[in-house]
């Protein structure tokens, strides 16, 4: 039997049958189909294809020596930012940013404005800073001195003669930035360091004096720079960030434990709180923002919980720790003159109070993760 294929097609050729070249002719001579309207089709466009192109000169600082430079508020508006290769130089960041890597740079002055996730510095020295995150790093660094604010445990890696204060600073846009960031201002583990190298016998890390004036590590911007219109402060009563004392040895062995609930003016009454206290000669130890469920109010507020269960619904709230001799007794004064309107918490006495302390600020630490 021979082949399917092996037999010669009996389709006749046009060039034999006459009607076939006629039909072929026919359609090869027919015309194009046009348009009904005239006009070409557009090409379809992606929304990628829409966005504004991005230039990376306009978010990388690089290769710079003896310079005062930077970014004006509204001229990053939450991207990353790259600083590398600078020398002696004074660098500000006024806006808020996604990330930010400071890599080999010497003897600069650094200020960032809030940075939604990490701030990395690596194999820089002498290196003194500003910096608000939600996360800090360093890696075969030398010799820094960092005013910070940090939503999580900064990390040292590999790095000496680290030192740390808490973040002092303020310009107008500062509050929105934070918000536009992310991240809350009393949320602050400036001091909490954890160090993943550590050397037997020797501190790769230390707490810069209470007293520390960033103004005195980092200075203004000069009047004639670019910055000249965005109004600056270093000064502690004008900062963004409450001023804490964090890990530093606490002076009185009595705290007290007052947390603000909810409500259209939660951050103003913390302020006043603050305000009020210190005035007083008491110390604002730590802060806290967290949201918490009915469930947690017993556990964390014990006798009271009853009371307060419902408010933990209507938002986050705020806490604070406040030391000093006779303080519990004065705190439960300024919220009964000053803050009688509004719904809080406030240690009942001070044999009780080390314990409220304990109980909110573990509960808060295992919400953020800490």
């Amino acid at each position: 039997m021979g082949c399917f294929f092996s037999k010669k097609s009996r389709r006749k050729s046009p060039d034999k049958d006459p009607a076939l070249a006629s039909d072929v002719s026919t359609s090869n001579n027919a015309p194009e189909t046009n348009n009904t309207n005239g006009n070409q089709e557009e090409p379809k466009q992606y929304s990628w294809d829409k966005r504004d192109k991005v230039d990376p000169k306009d978010f990388t600082l690089s290769g710079l020596k003896d310079a005062t430079v930077g970014r004006l508020p509204g001229t990053l508006n939450g991207q990353q930012f790259i600083i590398q290769e600078c020398e002696n130089c004074n660098i500000y960041v006024f806006d808020h940013s996604a990330a930010v890597n400071v890599d080999d740079c010497v003897n600069c002055r650094i200020v960032l404005g809030p940075v939604r996730g990490s701030v990395f510095f690596r194999n820089c020295r002498d290196v003194k800073c500003v910096v608000a995150c939600q996360q800090f790093r360093t890696r075969d660094c030398k010799k820094m001195d960092v005013f910070l604010c940090c939503a999580t445990q900064p990390i040292v890696e590999s790095s000496t003669g680290m030192k740390f204060g808490c973040f002092q600073y303020y310009y107008p846009e500062l509050a929105f930035h934070f918000k536009d960031a992310g991240l809350s201002i009393f949320n602050n583990n400036w001091s909490n360091i954890h160090d993943f190298t550590p050397v037997s016998g020797e501190t790769n890390w230390s707490l810069l004096a209470e007293d520390a004036a960033v103004s005195e590590h980092v200075p203004l911007p000069d009047p004639e720079s670019e910055f000249k219109s965005v109004r600056v402060s270093a000064e502690k009563n004008r900062s963004i960030i409450p001023l804490t004392k964090g890990g530093r040895r606490k002076e009185s062995e009595e705290s007290c434990l007052f947390v603000f609930f909810a409500g259209d003016y939660t951050t103003a009454n913390a302020r006043k709180l603050i305000d009020e206290v210190t005035a007083k000669g008491f110390v604002l130890v730590q802060t806290k923002e967290v949201s918490m469920r009915p469930e947690d109010v017993s556990r964390v507020f014990q006798n009271s919980a009853e009371d307060l269960a419902d408010w933990t619904a209507k938002g986050p709230v705020v806490a604070l720790e406040l030391n000093g001799d006779g303080v519990v007794e004065a705190c439960r004064i300024i919220a009964n003159e000053v803050f009688s309107g509004t719904k809080v918490f406030v240690s009942e006495n001070k044999n009780s109070a080390s314990q409220d302390v304990d109980n909110f600020f573990n509960f808060a630490d295992m919400q953020l993760g800490l």
